[in-house]
């Protein structure tokens, strides 16, 4: 002890010389450590994947895109009357109104109101039986309801024996009782061959006819056929076709053709 307190500057000394040593021996791997750290610090920051970014949401971009291709129409027809200014039709009865599609008037306004078929028909009506001055006589009448003359729509009989023809029929036989007979007729005007009895005439649709109304002028039309004239705001009109469906109207000025649906 007395050493120590004698020599205790030496003691200090040489203490802080060996902690001067052991830092000079250390310092070279802190440095070296601190650098690894640092290179690893960069390496972090250059060589990181970044992070990938959202989907972009061009939703209201494509929306726009859409817009742009797509054509955007102007109605100046219907609904704007800058251009167009809408027409007025006084009717029959004093009051006026619009003309917007333009069909409240002309052939486009005539509505249909019935449609039935016409037919030809062939009945046996009755038999005239053999006497001794001839021959048995079939009465036949002829019904054709589409015929242009209303006179000609009438029944009209013809009297035949087997053999006989005359301008419309010819009566080829007659089979099976003599109070009831089956006759076979052919139509000249066709060359068809039918049979009818006193209980089975013959019938098919040769045409059609129609009723028509007309809101305008608060007219109307019955029994019109093919041919029929009709004058809608003093222009004339004719019907061309008439079928179980629709009228076809022509007009006389122009040729153009409206149909006009049967809807009952």
């Amino acid at each position: 002890m007395s050493f120590i307190k004698k020599h205790y500057e030496k003691v200090f000394l040489g203490a802080v010389l060996l902690g001067l040593f052991v830092a000079l021996l250390y310092l070279p791997f802190a440095i070296e450590r601190n650098k690894q750290e640092l290179q690893d610090i960069v390496n972090g920051i250059i060589q990181t994947k970044p992070k990938l970014l959202d989907a972009l949401n061009m939703s209201q971009e494509n929306a726009a895109l859409d817009r742009v291709q797509s054509s955007y129409d102007l109605d100046f027809e219907t609904t704007n009357r800058l251009f167009n200014p809408m027409q007025w039709q006084k009717t029959a009865d004093g009051h006026w109104f619009p003309i917007k599609t333009g069909n409240e008037i002309g052939p486009g306004a005539v509505q249909v109101t019935k449609i039935w078929p016409l037919n030809y028909i062939l009945r046996l009506e009755s038999i005239e039986p053999a006497t001794g001055f001839g021959p048995a006589r079939y009465v036949v009448s002829i019904e054709q309801q589409d015929a242009p003359m209303a006179a000609q729509r009438h029944p009209r009989r013809h009297y035949l024996s087997v053999g006989d023809k005359d301008a419309a029929l010819s009566l080829i036989s007659a089979t099976g009782p003599a109070t009831s007979p089956q006759v076979l007729v052919q139509i000249i005007a066709s060359g068809e061959q039918v049979t009818v009895t006193q209980k089975k005439p013959f019938q098919e649709v040769t045409g059609y006819a129609a009723d028509l109304k007309y809101p305008p002028e608060n007219r109307q039309w019955f029994d019109q056929r093919v041919g029929s004239m009709l004058n809608l705001d003093r222009n004339d009109y004719k019907v061309v076709v008439i079928d179980q469906n629709e009228v076809v109207i022509s007009a006389q000025s122009n040729q153009k053709k409206t149909t006009r649906p049967y809807q009952p």
